[in-house]
């Protein structure tokens, strides 16, 4: 099997986890941020929220987002947001999801090869 040219099959999308440094922020700066996050995110404005939350580092805003991602099929946006936050055990589960789906592939790959 050529996993090569199994995985370029997806080259196109934009599917790996990409994590940045944040620029310091002092506390109250911090919180006054992370407020504001809230109230945007409480406003459904969750993509708003998001660029907050990654910007201060906050766990729970950044869990809740991949909640917000994972209920809406978002799973590998999810995945991001749950391993930025740290919440291993959340992200775990949606590794484990993602494995049995590669897996799938691989298997369905084996059996029937594009040419």
């Amino acid at each position: 099997m050529d996993s090569k040219k199994l995985f370029n099959r997806f080259e196109d999308q934009s599917v790996f986890i990409k994590t940045v440094t944040r620029p310091p922020i002092d506390g109250t700066q911090k919180a006054a941020l992370n407020r504001k996050g809230n109230v945007l995110y409480n406003a459904g404005d969750v993509e708003g929220a998001r660029r907050i939350f990654l910007t201060t580092g906050y766990t729970d805003g950044l869990v809740r987002v991949g909640d917000y991602y994972k209920k809406q099929g978002r799973a590998l946006d999810a995945l991001r947001m749950y391993w930025i936050a740290p919440d291993r055990s959340k992200s775990a589960a949606i590794i484990e999801e993602l494995s049995v789906i590669i897996r799938n592939l691989i298997h369905e790959e084996e059996d029937h090869p594009h040419e």
